[in-house]
């Protein structure tokens, strides 16, 4: 008796296990959902940028070492404030020099208002008095040369060379009046005067390089990008600053080619940023793309969004998630848009039918980010498959659930 139990215990737990290994397979359970009617907002979700709308950007018209920066980065500034500024030591030393010439050119002119230099001028005068002095004593020598003549007491040679002195005197004087005026010639002040213009130009000229060895800001606004750095080479042409408002931006959002004719002026757009998750900013399309452009391995149209952006909350340059409202539909008949498959026949559900599942060509309208309108091919509450891993095969018996 304990042998044969020894023996058939063993037996029958072979042969449940056999039963268990080869029992014939049930219908796996797949998961549905029912196509039902609801108002649905047809949205395209897609990603882009922004920048300023109002923005300018401050460039360096020339190469140099910059000096000072006397703004910082996200501070605001007013139109024609400066931004940079270049070394200009060499041009403030051009600058002393220039004015120094003017100031030596204009201590000329005085010589020409007054006839010539004090000493010249007192040197003539000098002379002058003299020649009058000698011309006195001459006079009263021929005066008593000429009483002593009447009464035979000089000679008429005495006399003669007593008016040939005098008129040698009136001759120095003369000539002394003469050289006065000579000694400043009216084209020597117009050539002064030339130079003093040249002199005056040059300063004007230096201290035009010096403005413009600061960068002022084009426009008020935010300085939201500011690569200017003090003792920094820079070429020209290089950006030293951005500054625009930020209270209103410009959103540059990429729309796939396809989906292009469903966005259109004026349709509201939602966007997000994924650095503030918890808030969300509306805006509007503006523009539509005026061409198609690869970017990665997408063609895509570049639509212009208008957003308020109160506060500046969002920096220029950020990249953002946008939500396109293309079109709201009333009364809808929807299903998940994971729900639906593509064939080389065109879209289609895995319909349920009893046990099994059928499949169920439909033609589809506007969708959003997680429903599809569903315009031919179901009725309301007809069931259709939810994606899986291995997702059924046409006539497959299944057991649906329904999560």
């Amino acid at each position: 008796m304990k042998k044969a139990l020894a023996i058939g215990l063993p037996l029958a737990a072979i042969a449940a296990l056999a039963w268990f290994l080869l029992r014939p397979e049930g219908p796996r359970t797949v998961d549905f959902e029912r196509a039902r009617r609801e108002d649905l907002v047809s949205s395209l979700v897609t990603n882009g940028r922004v920048e300023p709308l109002e923005f300018a950007v401050v460039k360096s018209d020339r190469e140099g070492r910059i000096a000072r920066v006397p703004v910082s980065k996200g501070q605001t500034v007013a139109a024609g404030q400066p931004i940079a500024e270049f070394d200009a030591a060499d041009a403030r030393a051009d600058l002393a020099a220039a004015e120094a010439r003017i100031q030596q050119i204009e201590a000329e002119l005085p010589l020409y208002d007054r006839g010539g230099s004090p000493a010249a001028l007192a040197e003539i005068d000098a002379a002058k008095s003299a020649a009058r002095q000698r011309r006195e004593v001459v006079r009263r020598e021929m005066e008593t040369a000429e009483r002593l003549s009447a009464k035979g007491a000089a000679t008429r040679q005495e006399i003669a060379e007593a008016r040939d002195r005098m008129a040698a005197a009136d001759s120095d004087i003369e000539a002394l009046d003469r050289k006065r005026p000579a000694l400043i010639a009216p084209e020597g002040r117009q050539a002064v005067e030339a130079r003093l213009r040249e002199a005056r130009a040059a300063v004007d000229a230096v201290k035009s390089r010096i403005a413009r060895s600061v960068l002022r800001s084009p426009a008020a606004g935010s300085l939201y990008a500011l690569p200017a750095k003090p003792g920094a080479f820079v070429h020209a042409g290089e950006v030293l600053a951005e500054v625009g408002r930020l209270d209103r931006l410009r959103a540059i959002v990429y729309v796939d080619e396809p989906e292009l004719g469903r966005v259109a002026v004026g349709m509201p757009v939602q966007l997000t940023w994924q650095a503030r998750p918890s808030d969300s900013w509306e805006g509007v399309v503006d523009k539509l793309p005026m061409q198609v452009t690869p970017l990665g391995s997408r063609q895509v149209g570049e639509v212009t969004v208008i957003l308020d952006n109160p506060g500046g909350t969002v920096p220029p340059g950020a990249n953002i998630d946008a939500e396109i409202r293309s079109s709201a539909v009333k009364g809808a008949l929807t299903i998940p848009r994971a729900a639906v498959r593509r064939s080389d026949a065109g879209s289609g559900v895995l319909l349920l039918g009893g046990d099994t599942v059928q499949w169920r060509a439909v033609r589809l309208g506007d969708s959003s980010v997680t429903r599809a309108v569903v315009l031919e091919g179901l009725a309301d509450g007809d069931a259709v498959a939810l994606p899986s891993e291995n997702p059924p095969k046409p006539g497959e018996k299944i057991a649906p659930r329904f999560p």
